[in-house]
Order: structure tokens, then sequence, then C-alpha cells
């Protein structure tokens, strides 16, 4: 199962940590932006090529020390279809290095529309008897609050080609408790959510106990994780907003099970652009690969010390 090969992942390496892959081109070192321009011009595909070699620079300094990498989709549309091809190399190639790939794409619709998403970044598709993958991510993020509709067509993917997904239940951005943090019949909305996902996930549990239906619970609201944590134990927490965004390894305890499982961890531009920060500033553009894995390992020091202490 998806989520078994995870952990595994996680176990081998000690670290419940993934890189969130979202390269903005100015955390790309100019001289590899350079490069792509002589060869392109000033152009969407030069853009995507510069960080189509980024990425790989990244997954080769990180493949050994990080379990998973998790691609934001929107980072490489925007580059129109270049950058499609960018994300679909960037996926192929973290996985022959063995690492897991979750594409954060937070999809959902309903029926057709919802399952041609989900066989777009989990399933394959037949071209005229031929099955090919067109992505080949082994998870993906979605919204949830379209409910069953919406759900129903990735777990039929999930179960077919052994895939996860991990539904937005308590995010980590400020205005979510706009919707996230409101009653339905005195429960917050992001506890049912937390409910459904559990729910979700029941047929699919793999050998260590969890479902192939994970959740996104976001480290800026460490309470709520502890409440969703007693309230999901089958389900995988991914948990956004480390570093950057305020998250610390002690804010991050409760989402982790008694087993020390349960939950990752990610962290984008605290590690992809580490070496514009202050704190690996020695390391220069030349060598931001080296950079990347100091701040994982200074990362992966803070939650297993805080996990330690609890």
């Amino acid at each position: 199962m998806s989520m078994d090969r995870l952990i595994e992942r996680i176990d081998a390496m000690k670290n419940p940590s993934v890189a969130g892959l979202d390269p903005r081109l100015e955390y790309v070192p100019q001289y590899i932006q350079d490069a792509a321009f002589v060869k392109k011009g000033r152009t969407l595909e030069a853009a995507a090529d510069a960080i189509l070699v980024f990425n790989k620079a990244l997954i080769d300094a990180l493949c050994d020390v990080v379990p998973a990498i998790k691609p934001q989709a929107a980072y490489y549309e925007m580059y129109g279809w270049a950058g499609v091809r960018t994300l679909t190399e960037t996926i192929r190639y973290a996985q022959e290095k063995g690492m897991y790939v979750m594409t954060d794409g937070k999809r959902n619709d309903i029926g057709a529309t919802m399952t041609a998403y989900a066989t777009a970044h989990l399933g394959k598709v037949t071209v005229d008897g031929v099955e090919l993958e067109p992505f080949g991510a082994d998870a993906l993020t979605v919204n949830g609050y379209l409910g069953t509709d919406g759900i129903q067509p990735l777990l039929d993917v999930c179960q077919k080609y052994d895939k996860g997904i991990f539904v937005l239940a308590k995010t980590s951005t400020p205005s979510s408790g706009e919707l996230q943090d409101r009653l339905i019949d005195g429960k917050p909305v992001y506890e049912i959510m937390g409910e459904m996902c559990e729910a979700w996930g029941s047929a699919q549990i793999g050998r260590y106990g969890y479902s192939a239906v994970g959740a996104v619970v976001g480290a800026t609201y460490p309470e709520m994780g502890k409440v969703l944590r007693k309230l999901m134990p089958k389900t995988f927490i991914l948990v956004p907003g480390y570093g950057a965004q305020g998250g610390k390894g002690s804010d991050l305890v409760h989402f982790f099970n008694e087993d020390g499982l349960g939950a990752i961890v990610n962290s984008s531009r605290g590690i992809i652009a580490a070496y514009k920060q202050e704190a690996y500033a020695k390391f220069g553009a030349e060598n931001f690969g080296d950079a990347s894995r100091a701040a994982v390992e200074a990362m992966v020091a803070d939650i297993q010390g805080a996990l330690e202490a609890r």
C-alpha cells in the first residue's frame, strides 16, 4: 500500500519530513537561469528547464536523507506546457532515486471529472489499447469539501493503482478558520472533515495500521492537530506550515501517534531556498544542494528532539 511505502521510507531514514518542491524562479541560482536563457531565450520553456535542473540537483542532494518530495502543481502550471513537462520529469526523477512523491494539487470535482483528475495524477489512461501513466505520483492532496461524490473516484483509483490521498482538514492559512472553525451541531467543520477522512480510508488499511486516506493539518494550529490526531488514529497527517510559516518542532509532537508514526512534516522554501538564508549563506549559490541538506538535518534534529522530550 502507498502509505506503507511512505512509512518504510520514513523509518529507514529516521526522518518524518517531506521537501516541498515549490520552485519560484527567483529561488533558482542565477547561473542556472542564465544557462537556460542562453539556450532558449527568456521564454517559458527556458524557465521550466532551469527549474528542472534545480529540482534534479535538489533531489540528488536529498534523496538519501529525505523520504519524500511534494511538488506544488501550481508552480509548474504557471509556466504552461513546459512547466507541466518539468513537473512530470521531476516526479519521474525522484521516483528513480527511490523517493515517495506526493503532488500538491488540491484537486476536486465530482463524477467523471474527478475520475479524470484522479486518473491523471495517480492512475493510468488507455491510448488505443496501450495503458500509460500521465504523472504517476504516489499520492495527491485533495479538497474534500465537495463530499463523498468528490472523494469516491479517488478511492477507486487508489485501490486499483495502490496510491494515496491527503485531504484538506485544517489548513495552515490564517483565514482557514473562516470556514473550517465554524460549528455544525456544536462541532467545528475541521473535526467533521477529520471524521470523514477516517471513514473514507477504513476500507484501505495498510500493514502498519494507516489507511490510504491521509489528512492535511497545519503546524500553525497545534491544539487542533492534537484533537484531530485522536479523532483520526488510522489517518496519516501531512503537516504544512513548518519553518517559514512559523511552525516549529515543539508544535508538532501531538501530530504523531505514540508509536512515533502518523505524520510527515513539510518544509518548502526553508529547504529549497536554504542557501538564501543567513544560517546557510556560507554554502553559496553554487552549493545550494548542500545548504538544503543542512537545513533538512536541522529540521530533523528539531522534530526528533521535540518527540524525544514529550
